[in-house]
């Protein structure tokens, strides 16, 4: 079995496009979303939830009004400026600021505050018409993206063993943050989404130093070469001199939108364009 995680330096590279794309031509698969903060890949999966989990990512501070005596010492010690009057006079807790320390609980004098679990994030698993998918929900605001990462994987590495799968892939999260170093841990190759653009090429520089501190096999895939052949020949150039495959270019192509928006994949939508056939050329590249 390969895992194979797909990342981007930059948020918008055409990560996700790439994965579901890839989706078509993969066969004996298991799927999994690692962009848990704004995961979108269920968008042309069109996926069947069959089992739901909640996910704790930390804890906030609650204040009970009726045994509060409006002291205000918890609004002195704390750092995050978490705590405020609210129009009824009564102070509450704004849980976008609140980092669940606990240092109000410990030093109010009424014990009129007390921490919850925070339950706004879930994942799932779920059947499509490309096989199992892994794919979670984080709130606004919420934290501990790196770990849920790391169950949701554990979830698919689990589902293909049991399926005997050959393959996982991984959509993952933009950048080089937590989440981006859990999704790279352990995988067996990542192909990393470019675009010709100062900034893709900047990003992307940031994320090779990244996999290859892991020591992890990379790959790469130029999307939309043929907006700037200038930055995609830099582009090129840098690959080069990293010793890191180009496993394919992709054209611009306004059917990749057309194909997002009908909730399919571009080889699903287009399957005699250009396009869709250079995913199975990348696929023969990657897969071994």
């Amino acid at each position: 079995m390969k895992e194979i995680t797909i990342l981007s330096g930059k948020g918008g590279a055409g990560k996700t496009s790439v994965a579901a794309a890839l989706a078509s031509v993969a066969e004996n698969a298991v799927f999994c979303d690692n962009d848990v903060d704004a995961a979108d890949l269920h968008l042309i999966f069109n996926p069947e939830i069959l089992e739901t989990y909640t996910f704790d990512s930390g804890s906030k501070a609650v204040i009970n009004t009726e045994d509060c005596m409006n002291c205000g010492l918890c609004v002195d010690y704390c750092r995050f400026d978490a705590i405020h009057l609210n129009a009824s006079g009564n102070l509450e807790v704004n849980h976008f600021q609140c980092e669940g320390c606990r240092l109000c609980e410990r030093v109010c004098p009424s014990e009129a505050i007390s921490i919850v679990r925070n339950e706004n994030n879930f994942w799932y698993v779920s059947d499509t018409r490309f096989g199992k998918l892994v794919h979670a929900r984080m709130g606004a605001g919420e934290e501990n993206s790196g770990k849920l990462v790391t169950e949701v994987r554990r979830k698919a590495k689990e589902i293909a063993v049991e399926s005997k799968a050959d393959f996982i892939i991984n959509d993952g999260p933009p950048g080089i943050g937590c989440s981006a170093i859990a999704s790279v841990t352990g995988t067996d190759l990542v192909l990393l989404v470019i675009e010709p653009t100062l900034s893709g090429l900047h990003d992307a520089a940031r994320l090779v130093e990244l996999a290859e501190s892991f020591k992890i096999p990379i790959q790469a895939v130029i999307n939309k070469f043929d907006i700037n052949f200038e930055l995609t020949r830099k582009v090129e150039e840098y690959l080069s001199e990293k010793n890191i495959p180009l496993a394919g270019k992709l054209a611009f192509e306004p059917k990749m939108v057309e194909s997002m928006v009908a909730e399919q994949t571009i080889v699903e939508f287009a399957p005699a364009e250009n396009l869709s056939k250079e995913f199975f050329s990348i696929w023969d590249k990657i897969r071994f």
